[in-house]
């Protein structure tokens, strides 16, 4: 069976128990208080963090490899495109989302002394982004994928961050609700994350 060594409120984590939820297979999550974490995790990750998956001998503590491994290894629904063009695109720009968006909310997490600039450029890059959902249901188009899932933690948390887009992010917001509304995302969301949200 897999563990999932997962933070009850850390976003990273939230994206790795979306894509087992999904796929709907035999799992354990192992909630981790971020504040208390067990000695044990820091014998199985080197980091000591979280999320770290952990299957016989395998083990793997960095989201995206995680889920795609989850994500061959149990390929359906295949959350990564097929098509090795549209799945090297999906990365590049997972990548890319990591860089310019994801990287800041560790920022605002911590809330330091940068966690307003760092509020002030998630913004500005998901108003860029704003266009895509005016034309697609999804990242990549129709269907529910990688990509989804990554920014999906990030969406939840934009009223617990303190980010506010405004009414020209009508489309952002409905693809929003898109997901929240999917059932492996409900499953995948603990009390500590449902709060967020009131």
């Amino acid at each position: 069976m897999m563990n999932l060594y997962s933070g009850t409120t850390c976003p990273f984590s939230h994206r790795c128990r979306i894509v087992l939820f999904e796929k709907g297979m035999d799992f354990q999550v192992i909630d981790v208080d971020m504040f208390n974490k067990p000695e044990d995790l820091a014998a199985i990750n080197p980091h000591n963090r979280v999320p770290v998956l952990v299957e016989r001998d395998l083990v793997l503590f960095e989201p995206n490899i995680i889920n795609e491994y989850i994500d061959e290894r149990f390929p359906h629904p295949q959350l990564m495109p097929p098509d090795p063009i549209m799945r090297a695109r999906a990365r590049q720009l997972l990548v890319g989302m990591e860089r310019e968006i994801f990287s800041f909310m560790e920022v605002i997490e911590k809330n330091g002394k940068t966690a307003d600039k760092a509020r002030q450029e998630i913004r500005a890059r998901l108003t860029e982004i704003v266009p895509i959902f005016s034309k697609q249901k999804f990242m990549l188009g129709d269907e529910f994928s990688m990509l989804d899932v990554a920014i999906a933690p990030l969406l939840w948390r934009l009223d617990h961050y303190g980010i506010d887009l405004g009414k020209a992010a009508a489309p952002l917001m409905k693809y929003a609700e898109r997901i929240f509304s999917r059932q492996g995302f409900i499953d995948a969301l603990t009390p500590s994350e449902k709060a967020m949200r009131k």
